[in-house]
């Protein structure tokens, strides 16, 4: 009998949750080193995945989301569902017009990019007393919040902080506020006090994320004497209506959320971070949004005052633009539903090693590569013996097919040091036989262009004849990337 109660260890990963039963150096499942982290397993979690059972005796719980209903029964329109503006008018775009009621939202980025800046400006613009809104910090004292929170100009009636990391002392503190926004900085410093483990690891994130998730979702607590949550007690139930939580959750060198990946599955939405936190520009990118696009993007300035919308991207990308410089052009990409004006740089110089450096920065290197290759087989341009850098200005990422005509041109004009004229835009697909292939929106595309003062803009043939010229404005269309460096360059 002893041997039955007696407690067991598994070696569970890091960074994708493999279970191994004795320690490893390096992970089976993802080869990653010294990732393997010992966690005692225990008869009952009080979190999530591996709460325990209810006793026989134990009367049963009715819980708000049970019991199966008609999908034609459901309304999906009511008050409580309906989405809340933060106030900041960048974030609604990303989030799809606002913040969902009930629902969970993790937010990642590098350190110092501005993550509890933009906790605190929601809380400046949401809370009030009919919408109170709780500050979680596990990594900041309440006076440290208070100084940042006067800086940014932060004086709601609403607002209310709270310097914790143990699950339960916020539960308590969520019982007694009834907060509509729970603001929880970060996941990783949270803490279960039933688990030996370290906050930050595996089953710490995961079963703190299980537990705001299943007070967000079902607005169900059990409290016991104790004043521990047990899933079998019935005593003194008290409920949560429709909490959004939000997780700011750390990330690793690579860029990816620290902890388990499930972390990412339990959530509605997760919004990335991205920028360098040396530059004022950042950018919020939604990669994932159970309750709208995930092309969006929300473009900010961060200043004394916080971080501050960019209602006009395409300026704020142009702006420092080098005049009559060779390997710069302009080129448009859609994200989401905005077109975004960006700067395409390259730079080409002779080398006399066997290897040639090859070198992008906010794009997809491997996609450079082909571009490089398809310059010089289909163009005739000898980039062997050349070095070739290729950067995306402002910090941008850009993925999107439509921006290989642009990286081709900008190669060309360094190659042959003859810059491309200014006011042209350049934009298409260009597959591996050097044909120019059609872009969407090409009609969004070329208005933005106009509106911004360009005067003509490169576009792939099939997209010419289907798209209103702006007045003073002239399209080129060009079937292959030879007719198209033959008409710019």
């Amino acid at each position: 009998m002893k041997s039955l109660m007696k407690k067991k260890s598994l070696y569970i990963c890091n960074q994708c949750t493999h279970e191994q039963a004795k320690w490893l150096g390096r992970c089976p499942s993802c080869n990653q080193y010294n990732t393997l982290e010992e966690v005692e397993i225990t008869a009952a979690l009080p979190g999530g995945a591996g709460a325990a059972k209810k006793s026989a005796g134990a009367k049963t719980v009715k819980s708000a989301r049970s019991g199966a209903r008609l999908l034609s029964e459901i309304s999906a329109g009511s008050e409580d569902f309906l989405r809340k503006k933060t106030g900041i008018s960048e974030l609604d775009r990303v989030l799809g017009g606002g913040i969902v009621a009930g629902s969970m939202l993790l937010l990642g980025g590098d350190p110092g990019i501005g993550k509890s800046t933009l906790l605190l400006q929601m809380c400046k613009e949401m809370a009030r007393e009919d919408f109170r809104v709780l500050y979680v910090s596990g990594e900041e004292s309440a006076a440290q919040i208070k100084m940042r929170a006067e800086r940014l100009g932060v004086d709601a009636a609403g607002c209310y902080l709270l310097a914790e990391t143990d699950i339960y002392a916020i539960r308590d503190a969520v019982l007694e506020i009834k907060p509509a926004l729970l603001l929880i900085d970060s996941i990783q410093t949270m803490r279960l006090s039933d688990l030996t483990s370290l906050p930050g690891s595996v089953t710490q994130v995961r079963e703190c994320a299980a537990f705001f998730t299943t007070l967000a979702k079902d607005g169900e607590i059990r409290q016991t004497e104790s004043g521990r949550r047990n899933a079998s007690d019935n005593t003194d139930v008290q409920r949560m209506t429709n909490m959004s939580c939000v997780l700011v959750g750390h990330v690793t060198k690579e860029g990816a959320f620290a902890g388990p990946r499930v972390l990412e599955h339990m959530v509605d939405t997760v919004l990335y971070f991205e920028g360098d936190d040396r530059n004022t520009a950042r950018m919020i990118r939604a990669v994932k949004n159970r309750f709208g696009s995930t092309h969006e993007i929300g473009v900010f300035e961060m200043g004394e005052r916080g971080l501050a919308g960019i209602e006009d991207p395409s300026a704020y990308m142009l702006a420092g633009r080098p005049a009559g410089s060779a390997g710069s052009v302009v080129t448009c990409s859609m994200e989401g539903t905005r077109p975004l004006l960006t700067e395409v740089q390259a730079l080409t110089a002779y080398t006399n090693f066997g290897t040639p450096r090859r070198t992008g920065t906010g794009m997809d290197y491997n996609r450079m590569v082909m571009l490089m290759a398809v310059l010089e087989k289909r163009a005739g341009y000898k980039l062997q013996n050349f070095d070739a850098y290729v950067n995306i200005a402002g910090g941008l990422r850009v993925d999107e097919p439509a921006a290989d005509a642009a990286v081709i041109a900008a190669l060309a004009s360094c190659y042959k040091e003859k810059p491309i004229h200014a006011k042209i835009m350049v934009t298409g697909e260009v597959g591996l036989a050097g044909e120019l292939r059609a872009i969407s929106r090409p009609e969004i595309r070329v208005a933005e262009a106009a509106r911004h003062g360009f005067s003509a803009c490169v576009l792939p043939a099939a997209n010419k004849k289907n798209v209103a010229v702006p007045e003073g404005f002239r399209i080129l269309g060009a079937a292959n990337i030879g007719e198209m460096l033959g008409a710019i360059l």
